[in-house]
């Protein structure tokens, strides 16, 4: 199953402004939730390699206007990114209410911590870059290990 094309010409692309405003004209406040709804946005919008650079530049920009761009996690962003992404392509659901309802675990702000260690994710490495899980595959990681026709 896949989700929408991504989009092919950089002015076609959404801003993180653009979806953040698409996901505040709802919301109260930015949490966990708003979080998720806009990576979501960000997927269904533009594919997962795009959206990961869209919505980790959008954190780290607000973090910086923020004053506190200490708060910025390059790990963190990019795993937030593929995990609803693997749940978007498992079900290609246009609301992101029936998306949330059929993926609880999402809503977890701690679901981070089934894949990594506390440890990893504290050090300076997976803040500044990339490191891949160390204590769970990714759902995705596992079915490929699984998989005996895959190399």
């Amino acid at each position: 199953m896949t989700l929408r094309q991504p989009r092919t010409q950089a002015e076609d692309a959404p801003t993180f402004e653009a979806l953040m405003a698409e996901v505040m004209a709802t919301a109260e406040r930015f949490g966990h939730r708003e979080h998720v709804h806009l990576t979501w946005l960000a997927v269904r919008q533009c594919g997962v390699p795009t959206a990961v650079g869209l919505v980790s530049d959008g954190i780290q920009r607000t973090a910086r206007y923020a004053g506190a761009p200490q708060k910025y996690h390059a790990t963190v962003s990019r795993a937030w990114v593929e995990l609803v992404g693997h749940h978007a392509d498992e079900h290609d659901e246009s609301d992101f209410t029936a998306f949330a309802d059929h993926h609880p675990a999402l809503l977890d702000k701690r679901l981070l911590t089934r894949f990594y260690r506390p440890a990893t994710l504290a050090g300076p490495q997976a803040k500044n870059g990339w490191v891949e899980p160390d204590l769970a595959p990714f759902p995705w990681q596992d079915t490929a290990r699984q998989d005996p026709r895959r190399p």
